[in-house]
């Protein structure tokens, strides 16, 4: 875990399942604004100790929870990345007293759009048959360890819209700092989000959200964002142009800008 800079707290969950916190150092930036809270999920980056079984949606929210009563905020802002905020999601479900912004990044709210739709994009986009049917194992959790690595490497210019050498020579100096678990990417998508979605729930939800996503996101497109926000009864969306699915690495600047201006446009006191 890591805590760094000054002001409203904001806790960032990174996306995976099985990366860790490094995924969104994009934000540090924030720093200036907010104290932002870094950490792995259990069985996710750096977090040992416990069985992969254990990563369930109750105890990945009690965990976010009790990091909450650690540090001794009384709410936070919470924001969640790719599967993490699916993880986001379930926790304002739960835990709506705690929570003062949720900010939905490049996420969704039922899991067929990745485990399904996503591989037909990446077949409409060009990717041969052979990746497609990768990235469909990939995504439904059907790989062994020791593939997951060589499988994101077939698909993974799609994260981005266009990415440039400098932008993949960063991703490739970022992937060589990452703790990957490729036993809780396994287990979660096979266990923990078969059959998942929270799209009959998004009406519990009465926080303030900002829905936010790369317009050229394979994993959860435009569409399945327009309909996250349009359950949220307090939801804003906005759509980020020429990015993918890593919208806080690829346009950095505009997605900050994003949260910076959510974040100010509602009083932490009224949430």
């Amino acid at each position: 875990m890591k805590v760094i800079g000054r002001g409203y707290p904001l806790l960032l969950m990174h996306g995976g399942p099985g990366a860790d916190h490094s995924t969104l150092l994009s934000f540090l930036p924030c720093a200036d604004q907010f104290t932002l809270v870094f950490y792995d999920h259990r069985c996710n980056g750096r977090s040992d100790g416990v069985a992969v079984s254990s990563m369930t949606w109750e105890n990945l929210t009690a965990d976010a929870e009790a990091l909450r009563q650690t540090l001794g905020f009384d709410k936070w802002a919470v924001l969640g990345h790719s599967f993490d905020g699916m993880v986001a999601l379930e926790y304002a479900l739960r835990y709506p007293q705690s929570l003062s912004h949720l900010l939905l990044m490049d996420t969704g709210g039922d899991t067929r759009w990745v485990q399904e739709n996503a591989p037909e994009i990446l077949a409409k986009r060009g990717y041969s048959a052979a990746t497609v049917k990768v990235a469909r194992r990939f995504f439904n959790g059907q790989i062994a360890p020791n593939e997951v690595v060589p499988a994101m490497l077939k698909f993974g210019r799609a994260y981005y819209h266009n990415p440039s050498l400098l932008m993949l020579a960063y991703e490739a100096i970022l992937a060589l700092r990452i703790k990957r678990r490729p036993e809780a990417l396994i287990f979660g998508f096979s266990q923990l989000l078969k059959g998942w979605t929270v799209m009959d729930r998004l009406s519990g939800i009465k926080t303030p959200t900002l829905v936010l996503a790369g317009r050229h996101d394979f994993q959860f497109p435009p569409e399945h964002q327009a309909q996250l926000a349009n359950g949220i009864s307090n939801a804003r969306l906005k759509i980020i142009e020429c990015a993918g699915h890593n919208a806080p690495m690829e346009r950095s600047a505009e997605v900050i800008q994003a949260v910076r201006h959510f974040m100010g446009t509602v009083d932490p006191s009224c949430a």
